[in-house]
C-alpha cells in the first residue's frame, strides 16, 4: 500500500521537509517512489505538485494525519483538519 507521508530533511535546529509517496513499509527517507512538494516550518514556505498529489488521491493513497492537515491549510483538499491528540503520560507512584 502506498502512502503520503513526511520525509525529514535539513540541518539538525534547521528542519526541513519532503512530501513524499512511498510504500508503507519503506522506512521514512528511504525508497521513496515520487516526491510530491516540500514544508520549511520555519520561513513557513511550502511548495506542492498539486496535480500530482490530486492524481495520487484519486488512485487510492492514503495519508498521513500531518500530511491531511498540510493539504488542507494549503486548499489543495476540501475537509477539516484531524486533530493529533497526544496521550497524557502517567504518573509513576
Amino acid at each position: 500500500m502506498l502512502v503520503m507521508r513526511f520525509n525529514r530533511t535539513g540541518k539538525k535546529n534547521r528542519v526541513s521537509y519532503r512530501v513524499v509517496l512511498q510504500e508503507h513499509t519503506a522506512a521514512p527517507g528511504k525508497r521513496h517512489v515520487e516526491i510530491l512538494g516540500s514544508h520549511d516550518p520555519h520561513t513557513k514556505t511550502t511548495v506542492l505538485k498539486k496535480d500530482r498529489i490530486q492524481h495520487w488521491l484519486a488512485e487510492g493513497v492514503q495519508k498521513t494525519d500531518a500530511v491531511h492537515n498540510l493539504l488542507v491549510a494549503q486548499g489543495v483538499i476540501e475537509g477539516k483538519k484531524i486533530a493529533k491528540k497526544m496521550p497524557r503520560p502517567e504518573v509513576k507512584v
